[in-house]
C-alpha cells in the first residue's frame, strides 16, 4: 500500500498529547487504537513526514486492517480525517480535532425485537451505519439486500455491537469463506451469547475456535473446506451441551475413522453421546469403560452353551457297552 502525507493542524511539530485526549478519549478507546494515534503524533514531529498503512502495521506488529479500523475509529471521534482516492484507498490523513467539540454522544436505539429493520431510516442518518453498510458491501462484493441491511441493523439494535465489532464480524466470516448473511448472523449470536463486545474479545474467541475446531478437522482428515452448518451443530453439542474437552472429542473422531474410514459425524455422535451418558469427564474414564467392555465381552464368550450332543438319526438307539469279548459271546449264545 502506498504512503500517504500527514497534515498537521497543531501549531508546531512537537509530539503533543493534549490533556483533552487523555481525559475524554483515551480511557474509552481500545488500547490498540491509542497506539495508532500516538504513532501518528510521533510521525507528525518529522518535517515532510509520510507513512504507510503497512509501515504502521509493521511498527505496531498489527495487521493493515487493524490499522485502518483504528483510523476510522479516530475519524468517527473527530480527531482526524481521512482522504480517499478514486479506488477508495486511504491516500491522505489530517490529524487534529475537527469542527465539532468533543466526541459525539452515544445514541442507543431500542426498536421492537421482532422487527429489526423497523428503525432503519433512523440508522441510515447515522454515519456509523452508513459506514458499516459500505464496508459490508466491499467484503461481500455486492449491493446489500433488504434482508442483509436489516440483519446488520439488528447487530446494532438488539445485539448492541459497535461499528468496529460489526466490521470485524463480517471480515472474519468472509475470510473464512462464509458470505452468507445467515452464517454471519449465527456467528454474531454466538458472540452475543459469550458476551463478546470488543474486537479483542472476538479475536480471542476466534483463536479458541481455531484451536478446537481445526483440531477436529485434522482428526477427521477434512481438507479444503469448512464445516457445514449441520457439522457445526454437532461441534456445538460436543463442546457445549456435553462439555467435552478437545482430547475426548479427538479420540471419538479417531475411533470413527478407524471404524468407518471417513469423517462420519453421526457415528462420532453415537460414541460421544454414549460417553456422556456414562458420565465421562476425562480421557482416563474412557479407558475404564473400555476395560469394562472387554470384561463383558470375555464373560459372554465364557458363558456360551456347550456344543449340541443330541443324537442324530444314526444314533437314535441306546448304545451298549461291554467289558470284553467273552461277555459279548455269552450274551449272544444266551439269545
Amino acid at each position: 500500500m502506498a504512503s500517504f502525507i500527514l497534515k498537521n493542524r497543531f501549531s508546531d511539530n512537537n509530539v503533543i498529547v493534549e490533556s483533552e485526549f487523555i481525559d475524554q478519549y483515551m480511557a474509552k478507546a481500545n488500547g490498540e487504537y491509542v497506539k495508532v494515534y500516538l504513532l501518528l503524533l510521533r510521525h507528525l514531529g518529522q518535517p515532510g513526514c509520510s507513512i504507510s498503512i503497512s509501515g504502521m502495521a509493521d511498527a505496531l506488529e498489527n495487521t493493515e486492517k487493524d490499522i485502518l479500523r483504528a483510523l476510522k475509529y479516530w475519524e468517527r471521534e473527530g480527531l482526524l480525517s481521512l482522504e480517499y482516492d478514486e479506488c477508495g484507498t486511504v491516500c491522505g490523513l489530517e490529524v487534529g480535532k475537527l469542527s465539532r467539540t468533543g466526541p459525539e454522544p452515544a445514541k442507543k436505539v431500542t426498536p421492537p425485537a421482532a422487527t429489526p429493520g423497523a428503525n432503519i431510516k433512523t440508522f441510515e442518518s447515522r454515519k456509523e451505519l452508513r459506514q458499516i453498510l459500505f464496508v459490508a458491501e466491499q467484503y461481500l462484493g455486492k449491493t446489500l439486500s433488504k434482508t442483509e441491511v436489516d440483519t446488520i441493523s439488528f447487530f446494532f439494535t438488539d445485539l448492541e455491537f459497535s461499528v468496529d465489532l460489526t466490521e470485524y464480524l463480517i471480515e472474519y466470516c468472509v475470510e473464512n469463506g462464509h458470505k452468507s448473511i445467515h452464517y454471519i448472523k449465527s456467528v454474531a449470536l454466538a458472540w452475543a451469547d459469550k458476551n463478546i463486545s470488543t474486537v479483542a474479545q472476538a479475536k480471542q474467541a476466534a483463536n479458541v475456535y481455531s484451536k478446537e475446531y481445526y483440531a477436529v478437522m485434522n482428526a477427521f482428515g477434512i481438507k479444503g473446506r469448512g464445516f457445514t452448518p449441520a457439522e457445526l451443530d454437532y461441534l456445538k453439542c460436543w463442546f457445549g451441551k456435553y462439555g467435552f474437552s478437545l482430547d475426548i472429542i479427538v479420540e471419538a473422531c479417531n475411533r470413527t475413522i478407524m471404524n468407518t474410514h471417513q469423517p462420519n459425524f453421526k457415528y462420532a455422535e453415537k460414541i460421544l453421546s454414549g460417553w456422556s451418558a456414562e458420565g465421562v469427564k476425562h480421557k482416563k474414564d474412557i479407558e475404564v469403560l473400555d476395560q469394562k467392555h472387554e470384561q463383558t465381552r470375555q464373560q459372554k464368550q465364557t458363558a456360551k452353551p456347550a456344543p449340541n450332543t443330541a443324537k442324530s438319526k444314526f444314533h437314535n438307539f441306546d448304545e451298549r457297552t461291554y467289558d470284553n469279548m467273552e461277555e459279548l459271546e455269552r450274551k449272544l449264545l444266551s439269545n
